[in-house]
C-alpha cells in the first residue's frame, strides 16, 4: 500500500492509514475519469465533425443521419480524424452522403 502511495506529500505517503485512504481515493478518481474520458473525447469527436461539416452547408445532425442510413460504418472518432488531419477525404464522404 505504501509502494502505490509513494510521492504524495507528507504524511500521505508514509503512514499506513492516510496512505491507505489515499491510495483508495486515487483508485475511486481513476475508475470515475476512465469514463469521464470517453465521454469527453467522445464531446470532442462531435465538435470536430460538426465544425467540418458546416463548412459544407451541412448540419451534425443531418450528416449523420445520411451517413448511417447509407449504411457507412466510421465511426466519429475516425470521421474527426480525417476532418481535422484530411479535409479531401472527409470532403469526399460529404459528397458521397450527400
Amino acid at each position: 500500500m505504501l509502494g502505490r502511495a509513494k510521492g504524495n506529500w507528507g504524511s500521505r505517503g508514509n503512514v499506513l492509514t492516510v496512505a491507505k485512504h489515499t491510495v483508495e481515493k486515487g483508485l475511486q478518481y481513476a475508475y470515475r475519469d476512465r469514463k469521464t474520458k470517453k465521454r469527453n473525447f467522445r464531446g470532442l469527436w462531435i465538435q470536430r465533425i460538426n465544425a467540418a461539416v458546416r463548412d459544407h452547408d451541412m448540419s451534425y445532425s443531418e450528416f449523420m443521419g445520411k451517413i448511417h442510413k447509407a449504411g457507412n460504418q466510421i465511426n466519429r472518432k475516425v470521421l474527426a480524424d480525417l476532418a481535422l488531419n484530411n479535409p479531401e477525404a472527409f470532403k469526399a464522404i460529404v459528397d458521397a452522403v450527400k
